[in-house]
């Protein structure tokens, strides 16, 4: 369903900055994604700069953090899930 027309932007984001937003979440908002979501937010931040100070972005949260539990991005984490 990718429609390039609509794209005025593509926002490269390093799998570490990524990873290190995605436990910033974690941490900080209580929100338990992956990487994917993680490098979302690094991105629309890096815009959010760019623009006005009272302009709006909007970003998705494409991942949970479930299927990341045994990597490195939460393996070692001192966060762990409720039953």
């Amino acid at each position: 369903l990718w429609e390039p027309s609509l794209i005025s932007e593509i926002a490269k984001v390093s799998t570490e900055d990524a990873m290190a937003m995605a436990r910033r979440l974690a941490r900080e908002e209580a929100l338990f994604a992956g990487t994917s979501t993680g490098g979302n937010l690094v991105a629309a931040l890096d815009i959010a700069k760019r623009l006005r100070p009272n302009a709006t972005v909007v970003t998705v949260m494409v991942d949970s953090g479930v299927k990341y539990l045994s990597t490195p991005l939460y393996k070692n984490s001192q966060y762990t899930p409720r039953e």
